[in-house]
């Protein structure tokens, strides 16, 4: 069974720490040897940011009140202490990458409606959705291959591979459901977008496997912004969506070319030769991860395609606007503690730390609880007025259902985290059927509430369906723990 990505990261850090930093001059470029050699040096600079100071800071007083203090200061060692540099343009990076699609539908609502809005939010999430068809799931793979068991040409040919499937998917999907001539262009033109979103993922993370974070957020917020303002421009000119789509599509395809690709080449070693053992490897490895990924994110969108042929298409702008904020707190919540997964890892590989571990998942599920309700207050006093000020449209209506979709966010980043924690505790293949038997009664209870109660059943629907896989994964989560228990 091929090692999990995030055990094999921790593993090489460990070893990095005690290897010599001196190098031969002699030492030849590629080979084994070099590989070993090839360490990211540290960076005298090397300090986390101030708000990654505290949210490290207070991980270290919760793990120092559940362990004794002691255990806090081994793992030190083990965190990943970016740059500001590296911190500040990582974040602009995903800032850039999470505000797009918000941002792309007000635009859209305020030059061509809301029914043309809604229109270009459903090809958008098709578009999101195939994504992670493209992507594969590598990302983590790839950032954690420190010794490059796989060649950069390995992962360069595996994700072309993928990005091409991504799109002939599409371009039958787009066919199987019927759509007219515009809405088919519109949906072509945003999966052309986001595969060239997929591919520059590669070039990213082979930036980020390099200790090069920094260059790889400021790829992806030019992309990002780029594309908004292509689709901004040629949308305001033509007030033509298909047209205004391809144009977002150009936009990425310049930021690849004339950015992304060449960072990647020129500030980073030459890859090794590609193999066709491991770009099968990677497909095989990463599966897993895809499958999870993809199922949950077909789960979040099934809503919307219940609204689909049964609703306006505006609807689906307003569900989506609805969906920001709920989106927001898995961010909030990610950047906690998708750092640490490290260090809970090394605390996990400690038997005598197992029985305390639990309490540390408690706390994290308790502060997402706490984000959970800073949001609904916030929704509550200003944020439907500063949405209905952002799109130009009468959000006073959906008050309850936009803390309903906040309780929806507040689910999805208990089950993003405890998907985290089933990886660190090395089970992440045992939960991949929970995704399908959440998946199997989403469809229904979507379908019924939809053509019941309209928008408000796609977002009550979408709250069952997640607390439906939330409460699997928890059951899941208290098996793996009992089977380990007992030491089997």
């Amino acid at each position: 069974m091929p090692e999990n990505p995030l055990k094999r990261l921790m593993n090489r850090r460990v070893v990095a720490a005690v290897r010599p930093a001196s190098r031969s001059a002699k030492t030849p470029r590629y080979g084994v040897e070099t590989r070993r050699r090839r360490e990211r040096k540290p960076r005298a600079d090397r300090q986390p940011g101030p708000l990654a100071r505290v949210v490290n800071d207070w991980w270290n007083r919760l793990i120092g009140a559940v362990f004794g203090g002691k255990f806090s200061e081994q793992t030190e060692q083990y965190l990943a202490h970016q740059t500001t540099r590296d911190y500040v343009c990582n974040t602009a990076g995903q800032a850039a990458w999470g505000m797009l699609f918000p941002v792309l539908t007000m635009v859209a609502t305020w030059l061509v409606g809301a029914e043309q809005a809604g229109l270009f939010s459903m090809a958008f999430t098709v578009g999101t959705l195939l994504l992670f068809l493209a992507n594969y799931g590598v990302r983590t793979y790839q950032v954690s291959d420190l010794d490059e068991m796989r060649s950069f040409l390995d992962y360069q040919i595996q994700r072309f591979l993928t990005c091409a499937a991504m799109l002939l998917v599409g371009w039958l999907w787009c066919r199987f459901r019927g759509y007219d001539a515009q809405m088919f262009a519109v949906c072509m033109g945003v999966l052309a977008f986001r595969a060239v979103d997929g591919l520059a993922d590669v070039y990213e993370g082979r930036l980020q496997q390099k200790d090069k974070l920094y260059l790889a957020g400021l790829s992806q917020a030019a992309r990002c912004v780029l594309g908004l303002v292509a689709f901004s421009v040629i949308l305001f000119l033509t007030r033509s969506l298909p047209v205004a789509s391809f144009a977002m599509a150009v936009g990425g395809v310049a930021s690849l070319l004339l950015l992304t690709v060449p960072l990647a080449f020129f500030e980073t070693e030459k890859s090794l030769p590609a193999t066709a053992r491991g770009i099968r490897d990677l497909f095989v490895e990463c599966f897993p991860l895809f499958l999870a990924l993809f199922l949950y994110n077909l789960i979040d969108s099934v809503p919307k395609f219940a609204m689909e042929g049964a609703l306006s298409y505006d609807n689906q702008l307003y569900y989506n606007a609805l969906y920001f904020p709920a989106h927001s707190i898995l961010m909030v919540a990610g950047f906690i503690y998708k750092p640490q997964l490290v260090r809970l890892a090394r605390i996990w590989d400690d038997p005598e730390k197992h029985r305390r571990f639990d309490l540390v998942v408690l706390a994290m599920v308790g502060v997402i609880a706490l984000i959970t309700g800073a949001m609904a207050l916030f929704m509550a006093w200003l944020g439907i007025p500063l949405m209905s000020l952002m799109y130009g449209l009468d959000f006073e209506q959906f008050r309850g259902l936009a803390l309903v979709m906040v309780g929806t966010g507040g689910v999805c980043a208990c089950i993003d985290f405890l998907y985290q924690i089933v990886t660190v505790l090395r089970a992440q293949g045992e939960v991949s059927r929970l995704y399908l038997i959440a998946f199997a009664f989403a469809v229904p209870v979507s379908m019924l509430l939809v053509n019941f109660a309209g928008l408000a059943g796609a977002v009550v629907g979408s709250l069952v369906s997640m607390a439906i896989l939330l409460v699997l994964l928890v059951m899941e989560y208290c098996a793996i723990r009992r089977r380990m228990s007992r030491g089997y």
